[in-house]
């Protein structure tokens, strides 16, 4: 995701100073060498020298992303949100500090989301829905009118969540689901229809 966010930003005409990983493999080092993006140490060391800098948390896994954005929304500068040029936003959404939206990514009229949500390539959210903090919605998935998804949910690639449903926090719906029902908080559904 930190690449892929690397571009976002770049493409939305943000400065990107550098990554903070605490643990970088070698091949990660390389990749960011030929993107021309310092690596400016771990959280630790960048939290303690005091940067200014805005920032945002490019990690998957939504629990993660919640915890680290907590640790540095403490004491550091505010999180944009992070829009490619790319993605379609229709009217009176609202993009939360942090989350980064991807190319290829359809949002309707009247959504609102949450804080540092990711939303993929291909990914496609319909009208009035409200999607929680901390929510990755990944490529190609969609995410049909009026649905809620709550705090902390990762919704799978290619996944589809029907019309006036709700997706409870901290649950995960698999690549490739077809959600026809409410999902409740703590759960993980697949299959075709969801279970």
């Amino acid at each position: 995701m930190g690449r892929e966010t690397i571009d976002v930003a770049r493409a939305a005409g943000r400065e990107v100073v550098g990554v903070v990983d605490d643990g970088p493999s070698p091949a990660d080092l390389d990749r960011l060498a030929r993107l021309g993006v310092a690596y400016l140490g771990d959280l630790d060391g960048w939290l303690s020298s005091g940067s200014t800098a805005p920032w945002v948390v490019a990690v998957g896994d939504p629990a993660l992303r919640r915890r680290l954005a907590a640790r540095l929304a403490a004491g550091a500068a505010p999180a944009p949100a992070l829009v490619h040029p790319e993605a379609t936003l229709g009217s009176d959404v609202l993009v939360g500090d942090g989350s980064i939206v991807c190319a290829g990514v359809r949002v309707s009229t009247h959504v609102r989301l949450g804080r540092h949500d990711h939303l993929l390539a291909g990914a496609v959210v319909g009208h009035d829905v409200v999607v929680g903090d901390h929510v990755s919605i990944n490529p190609g998935a969609v995410v049909s009118g009026t649905v809620h998804v709550g705090a902390d949910t990762m919704i799978g690639a290619g996944s589809i969540v029907l019309q006036q449903l709700t997706v409870g926090a901290r649950s995960v719906v698999a690549a490739g689901a077809c959600v026809v029902r409410d999902v409740t908080d703590d759960v993980v559904v697949r299959g075709v229809p969801a279970r």
